[in-house]
């Protein structure tokens, strides 16, 4: 009852003009961004967020929502017309998608797709709301040895996710630890790695830093894969207005068994650190399949393909919020990015975020709540709009989107030397894209490495150095095992794996 009280008060604050202009404008630039290929709800995340230092709290976290929101899912508008996914979690959605486009009902599939993501999203949203106070609660009760092993233990998990190598994505973790610590030590004011540069007396900022490595670099990476292939893109499939690109309630909610099951599986995947949104859609799209009557029509154009990937994809929009509210651990990147807002308007996500922040907290889901809603009508009016971005080249889009990095940097600072920095760290960024080493981590590393120098600080002076606590205290305990398991089942048990493979392969051959 009072978690209701609470929500309505949300209601009450977030229901303003301003707000809803901020909420409807996050939406159809997600949108935009995630139906234009190559670029995604990520890049426009990493981008935008410098803007919000103007606005107030809720209605930046507000707008950034809404773009997360319309960015997942606008990219199975591309995937849907032309086979190629906005976002990589879309590819699963072309499965099905592009099928039915080639049967003539572009326009069905699309509506598929929207329709899905919004009943995941909510889905996804009413379990934040419901599991965000009782874990807030847990965390209350862990001290620094705690804290200590779950970051270290998120570390282990997101870099054995988030790339193809453990080892690579650890070590891509270790750097943005190591980058995190410029600047003045938090407890004597000592300076590191300055470099006598006041500008850097602060650390190096967030902003070009991700901006850099997220979006720039993979501008830059897109450029020279365009001059290589130097192929123009594919024209999107013509629409229809036949009477098959309707889509009666009955052939919708027929499928509710998988909409339900992929947002349970999209929500259970989103709260844990590391997972990612690609991994979502294709759970839900392979649960889908095995519980289905008809599993041989999946692949050929059926909507039940569609509806369980795009629920589940939509579903982790909410729920990678409970880790990163509750604990201060972001999900994935776009998480991370807004614990980088919330910072920006000096809001610290944390279990101690509900007791301080509690009546920004429920605003922000109340604003998420309506998000659904402006979702569901621009997304249904705009279906023939977005299908114009489709068609737009990079040629003309990559230009743009270059141009918004650096004002994105430059206008919140008016300073030149995060231009500078927006420049290297695009340049790192590329280096780490074509060598395999993950981007996730290292702006995942750079964010949580505040948090880990503190809590392992902390944990020295309570215990005098003695970090033998870490394996006394239980919960600290059990997240070390947890990463050990990690490090075996991904690195070693990996490995091994590979090596058989190989050996397969050549006796094959």
């Amino acid at each position: 009852m009072e978690m209701l009280q609470h929500l309505g008060a949300g209601f009450e604050a977030a229901f303003t003009l301003t707000n809803m202009m901020f909420i409807c404008g996050g939406v159809i630039l997600g949108i935009i961004f995630g139906v234009t290929p190559g670029v995604g709800s990520v890049t426009a995340l990493a981008i935008l967020v410098p803007i919000t230092f103007y606005m107030s709290p809720l209605a930046a976290i507000a707008f950034l929502v809404g773009i997360n929101k319309g960015g997942t899912s606008g990219g199975a508008i591309p995937a849907i017309l032309i086979n190629t996914p906005g976002t990589p979690e879309a590819a699963a959605t072309a499965l099905d998608g592009f099928p039915l486009t080639k049967q003539g009902k572009p326009l069905k599939a699309m509506k598929t797709a929207l329709y899905s993501s919004v009943c995941g999203d909510t889905f996804s949203d009413c379990m934040l709301i419901v599991l965000a106070a009782p874990f807030a609660a847990i965390a209350l009760t862990f001290g620094p040895p705690e804290f200590t092993s779950i970051i270290i233990f998120s570390f282990t998990l997101i870099a054995a996710l988030a790339g193809k190598s453990l080892v690579k994505g650890v070590m891509a973790a270790a750097f943005g630890v190591f980058l995190s610590t410029w600047g003045l030590d938090p407890v004597d004011a000592s300076a590191r790695l300055t470099f006598d540069m006041v500008e850097l007396f602060d650390g190096i900022p967030l902003t070009p830093m991700a901006i850099g490595t997220l979006a720039l670099s993979s501008v830059i990476a897109q450029i020279f894969a365009l001059r290589k292939t130097g192929k123009a893109e594919e024209a999107a499939a013509g629409l229809g207005f036949r009477e098959d690109n309707k889509l009666p309630a009955s052939e919708f909610w027929g499928n509710w068994k998988t909409l339900l099951r992929s947002a349970c599986i999209g929500t259970g995947v989103g709260m844990l650190p590391g997972l990612g949104v690609s991994l979502a859609a294709f759970l839900g799209y392979g649960a889908a399949k095995r519980g289905s009557k008809t599993p041989e029509l999946f692949g050929k154009g059926t909507i039940e393909g569609i509806q369980a990937t795009e629920a589940a994809n939509s579903a982790v929009v909410g729920s990678n919020l409970i880790p990163t509210i509750a604990l201060g651990i972001p999900g994935n990147v776009a998480a991370a990015l807004l614990i980088g807002a919330f910072m920006i308007h000096g809001v610290v996500p944390g279990p101690l975020m509900m007791i301080e922040h509690g009546a920004l907290v429920y605003s922000i889901f109340a604003s998420m709540l309506m998000a659904n809603i402006a979702h569901l009508i621009i997304g249904r009016i705009g279906i023939v709009i977005w299908v114009k971005f489709v068609q737009i080249p990079k040629k003309i889009i990559l230009p743009v989107v270059t141009v918004f990095c650096f004002l994105g940097v430059y206008i919140p600072s008016n300073s030149m030397f995060d231009v500078a920095l927006l420049l290297i760290f695009g340049g790192l960024g590329y280096v780490m894209r074509k060598s395999g080493f993950s981007i996730v981590c290292l702006v995942i590393g750079f964010l949580l490495g505040p948090m880990l120098e503190m809590a392992l600080r902390q944990t020295m002076l309570m215990h005098k150095t003695d970090l033998t606590i870490l394996i006394t205290r239980p919960i600290s305990l059990v997240f070390l095992l947890l990463t050990v398991f990690f490090i075996w089942h991904f690195g070693f048990r990996g490995r091994f794996r590979t090596k058989e493979t190989v050996k397969e392969t050549e006796a094959a051959e």
